[in-house]
C-alpha cells in the first residue's frame, strides 16, 4: 500500500503539470505564429534590383562596398540636396513596426514619415564600416502608407546603405491589375505619338513601353511619347500598376511617325553668334565677311525696352562703337546673300544683359509683335531664344514640367508657338539656355519639395518640352557653368570632353527631373542638338582645345574615344556645334571653325 499510494497521488499532479506545459506551449506557439505573421515589407531593400522601388534625388547602386548580396546604395549630398532615397510602403493601421538598415559614411540617417503618430529617425555621426541602424514606430488608426527614407547631410561625402527592412504586420495588397485593353494611337507628329487605352479598375498608374523598353509612367489612361525620329516605325505597349505590381503588357500597337519638315539645314551644321549690336575685345565683323563655314548665324542681340515690357528692339552697332559697321542696306544685302548660299540668319533675343520676363499677356503679345517686326524688316529665317539670368524662374507651386503654371514660362511658350504658326514649317527656332536651366533640372527643379532651392533650376525644361515638335535646334551653353550631375550620378566639370559628353548624353537619353524616375524629361532627337562651346579662352570659361572637341564628337557620333563616361547610345545624326562667337573665333585665328570643318568635311 505504501508503494502504490504515492503513485496515485502523483497522477493528478502530473496531469496538472501537463496541462500547464501544454498551455505554455500553446502560448509559445501563438507567439511564434504572431511573429511568423510579421514580414519585411520593403521592396528591393537590398538594392539588388538597382533603384527599383526607390525614389532618389542623387543615388546609384554599386557592387562594392556591400553589406550582403551584390549591390548597395551609394548617394552623394551636394549643395542643398542631402541625397535622400525614399520608398512608400503599404502598412496596417494601429500596428507596430521595426525599421532597420545598414549604413556607412558620415551623418547617415534612416527614418520613417507619415506614420500617423510620431515620425521617427535614427542616425550615425560616423560609420567607417557597416553599422546597423534601427528604430520602431506605431502607425496611426487610419494610416495605410508610410515613407521610409535614408539620406546623408549637407557638405558631407558619399554614404552607403544596404539591407533596409521594415518588419511588422503585412498587408494583403491583392493581385496586380488586369492587362489594359483598347490601346490606340491618336495624334502622330514627326517626333511624338499620343496614346490612349481603357482605364483598368484598381490601377494606380500605367507603364508605357516603346519597343520593349519602359519610357514613361503616367497616372491616367493616356500618354504622349516624345523624342521620336521622323518617318520611323515604333511599337507601343502599356501595363497597369498597383501596390501588388505590374500587369502583363497589352497587345502592341505599331505607329509610324510623320516625315519631318525640312528646315534647309545641312546634316551637320556649324552655328555661331555674330556681335551685331555691340563691339567688344573681339572687334566688329561685317556680316558679308563671315566665312562660308557658318551654317546658322545668330545676330546678337535683340533686347527689351524694359525687363517686363516684352517689346524687343534690335539696334545695330553704332558707328561710334563700331567704326567699320556696314550700312543698313549693305547689312540686308548680306543677309540675302547668305540665304542664297543656303545659310540661315536668325535674330537672337536676350543674352547676358537682355533680361526678358513675359509676366503678362500684354507683354506676350508685345513680344510676338516686336519680334515679328524685326524678322520682317530684315527678312530673317527665324528666332534664337537666349534667355539668361532671371528671365525664367518657376513659382513655388510649379512642379510639373509637362504642365507649367508660372506666367513667364506659359507666356513664352504661347508666344513662340504663335511665331512658329505665323511663319510656318521652315521657320527656324533655336534655344541657347545655360546648363543651370536644363541639365541642373536632373537634380533640382524649381524651389523643390521643401523649398529653399533656386527657382530658376530647370526652368527651361517646360519651354523645351512644350516646343519639342517645333524646335529646330537646342544648343545648351556648356560653358560658364558649375559642376553638373550626369546620368551616372557623378558631377562633371567644364574643361574637357567629359563634360560635353555627359551633358549631351542627358539631352539625347532623357533624364529624371529632380531625381524622380516617374517624372522623366524625354530625349530630344539628335538632329535637334548642337553642342555649345566657347570659341577661345577669351570667349568664356570652359574652353576646350581641338583635340577635346574631336574626342567629344567621336564619342557621341561613333561611340569611340569616350574615356571613362559610358554614354547611353551613339548618335551619328547629331546636328553639330555652336559657339560664342564668330567674332571671337576670327579673333583667335578661326580655330573652332577649322576643327568643325576638319571633322565633318
Amino acid at each position: 500500500m505504501e508503494r502504490t499510494g504515492p503513485i496515485r497521488t502523483v497522477r493528478p499532479v502530473l496531469a496538472a503539470l501537463t496541462a500547464v506545459l501544454l498551455a505554455l506551449s500553446g502560448i509559445t506557439a501563438l507567439s511564434s505564429a504572431a511573429r511568423a505573421a510579421d514580414a519585411d515589407l520593403m521592396r528591393n531593400g537590398g538594392f539588388e534590383a538597382g533603384l527599383d522601388g526607390w525614389t532618389c534625388s542623387a543615388g546609384t547602386t554599386v557592387n562594392s562596398p556591400v553589406h550582403s548580396g551584390s549591390s548597395a546604395l551609394r548617394a552623394t549630398p551636394a549643395g542643398s540636396d542631402f541625397a535622400q532615397c525614399a520608398q512608400t510602403v503599404t502598412v496596417r493601421p494601429d500596428a507596430q513596426y521595426t525599421l532597420a538598415g545598414h549604413v556607412r559614411g558620415s551623418y547617415v540617417y534612416l527614418g520613417a514619415s507619415g506614420t500617423g503618430t510620431t515620425d521617427v529617425s535614427t542616425w550615425t555621426q560616423s560609420a567607417p564600416d557597416w553599422q546597423r541602424l534601427t528604430t520602431t514606430f506605431r502607425t496611426g488608426p487610419s494610416t495605410t502608407k508610410v515613407t521610409v527614407y535614408t539620406h546623408g547631410w549637407y557638405g558631407t561625402g558619399a554614404y552607403h546603405a544596404d539591407d533596409v527592412s521594415l518588419t511588422g504586420p503585412g498587408v494583403d495588397v491583392g493581385q496586380p491589375p488586369a492587362t489594359p485593353t483598347g490601346l490606340r494611337a491618336g495624334a502622330v507628329t514627326s517626333s511624338s505619338v499620343t496614346l490612349s487605352w481603357t482605364a483598368v479598375t484598381g490601377a494606380t498608374a500605367y507603364a508605357v513601353y516603346r519597343d520593349g523598353a519602359k519610357v514613361q509612367t503616367v497616372s491616367g489612361p493616356s500618354a504622349t511619347v516624345s523624342g521620336l525620329a521622323p518617318s520611323t516605325a515604333y511599337g507601343f505597349q502599356v501595363a497597369a500598376v498597383n501596390d501588388a505590381g505590374e500587369s502583363a503588357r497589352s497587345g502592341a500597337v505599331s505607329v509610324t511617325t510623320a516625315a519631318g519638315a525640312s528646315t534647309g539645314l545641312p546634316a551637320h551644321a556649324l552655328v555661331g553668334y555674330l556681335h551685331a549690336s555691340f563691339a567688344n575685345g573681339a572687334g566688329y565683323t561685317r556680316l558679308a565677311d563671315v566665312p562660308d563655314s557658318w551654317d546658322v548665324i545668330d545676330l546678337a542681340f535683340g533686347e527689351p525696352t524694359s525687363v517686363t515690357s516684352g517689346d524687343i528692339r534690335f539696334t545695330r552697332c553704332p558707328v561710334t562703337e563700331c567704326p567699320n559697321v556696314e550700312s543698313d542696306a549693305d547689312f540686308k544685302a548680306a543677309i540675302r546673300a547668305k540665304q542664297a548660299a543656303g545659310k540661315k540668319v536668325l535674330i537672337s533675343i536676350g543674352g547676358q544683359n537682355g533680361q526678358v520676363q513675359l509676366t503678362t499677356t500684354a507683354a506676350r503679345d508685345a513680344f510676338v509683335s516686336s519680334v515679328s517686326s524685326i524678322i520682317d524688316t530684315y527678312g530673317l529665317d527665324g528666332l534664337d531664344v537666349d534667355f539668361e539670368g532671371h528671365s525664367l524662374s518657376l513659382n513655388a507651386d510649379d512642379t510639373d514640367f509637362r504642365n507649367p503654371k508660372t506666367p513667364v514660362v506659359v507666356n513664352l511658350i504661347s508666344a513662340l508657338k504663335t511665331l512658329k504658326a505665323k511663319y510656318g514649317s521652315r521657320f527656324v527656332l533655336s534655344m541657347a539656355p545655360e546648363t543651370f536651366f536644363v541639365q541642373m533640372g536632373h537634380q533640382y527643379y524649381g524651389t523643390g519639395k521643401w523649398g529653399g532651392q533656386d527657382p530658376r533650376c530647370g526652368a527651361y525644361l517646360p519651354v523645351i518640352h512644350a516646343l519639342r515638335d517645333d524646335l529646330t535646334l537646342l544648343h545648351v551653353q556648356d560653358y560658364n557653368s558649375g559642376p553638373i550631375m550626369g546620368l551616372d550620378n557623378q558631377y562633371h566639370s567644364m574643361g574637357g570632353a567629359d563634360f560635353h559628353i555627359a551633358m549631351t548624353d542627358m539631352l539625347l537619353t532623357g533624364f529624371p527631373v529632380a531625381g524622380d524616375p516617374a517624372n522623366v524629361f524625354p530625349p530630344l532627337r539628335p538632329d535637334q542638338i548642337a553642342i555649345g562651346m566657347p570659341a577661345s579662352t577669351n570667349a568664356g570659361n570652359g574652353y576646350v582645345p581641338p583635340a577635346e572637341v574631336t574626342r567629344t564628337l567621336d564619342c557621341l557620333t561613333k561611340g569611340t574615344n569616350c574615356g571613362s563616361y559610358a554614354t547611353h547610345g551613339t548618335w551619328p545624326a547629331l546636328r553639330g556645334l555652336m559657339t560664342w562667337s564668330i567674332n571671337w573665333d576670327r579673333y583667335s585665328g578661326g580655330e573652332f571653325q577649322r576643327t568643325f570643318d576638319g571633322y565633318f568635311g
